[in-house]
C-alpha cells in the first residue's frame, strides 16, 4: 500500500464524523486527493502529501489547484523525518512550496487536523 493510501486510511479512522470521498482523477491534473463533507454542512478539499524531507512536493498543477481554489482547500503533510502531520490552507500553497515544512501550519498533528476540519462552517 502506498504511503498516501495509507495517510489516507489513518485519517479516516479518526475522522469519522466527516464523510470523504476519495478523488481518483486523471482527467483534470491538479485536483486534491480528498473530497470531505463536515456535519456542519462545509465541503472542503485536502491534497495528502507524504514527505521525506523538510520539502513538500507539489505539481505545478496543484499549486495551480490551490491558487485558483484558496478556499476551503488544504494541503495536509506528514512528515516522515520528523514524525509530524501538518495542515496548511491551500492560499498558502506558494510560501509552503518556498519554505517547506519551516512554514508556521494552521493544525499541528493529526487529531487536531482533523478536529479542525470537522469545524469548519461551525
Amino acid at each position: 500500500m502506498k504511503l498516501e493510501s495509507k495517510f489516507y486510511n489513518e485519517l479516516k479512522r479518526i475522522t469519522p464524523q466527516i464523510r470523504w470521498t476519495r478523488i481518483e482523477n486523471t482527467s483534470v491534473f491538479g485536483t486534491p486527493d480528498l473530497l470531505g463533507y463536515n456535519d456542519s454542512g462545509r465541503f472542503f478539499t485536502v491534497e495528502l502529501k507524504v514527505s521525506r524531507s523538510n520539502k513538500v512536493r507539489l505539481s505545478p498543477h496543484q499549486i495551480a489547484f490551490h491558487v485558483t481554489h484558496p478556499k476551503n482547500s488544504f494541503i495536509l503533510v506528514k512528515s516522515l523525518a520528523a514524525s509530524t502531520v501538518k495542515l496548511y490552507e491551500g492560499s498558502d500553497v506558494k510560501q509552503l512550496v518556498a519554505c517547506g515544512l519551516e512554514l508556521e501550519a494552521c493544525c499541528l498533528g493529526l487529531a487536531a487536523c482533523g478536529l479542525h476540519l470537522s469545524s469548519l462552517g461551525a
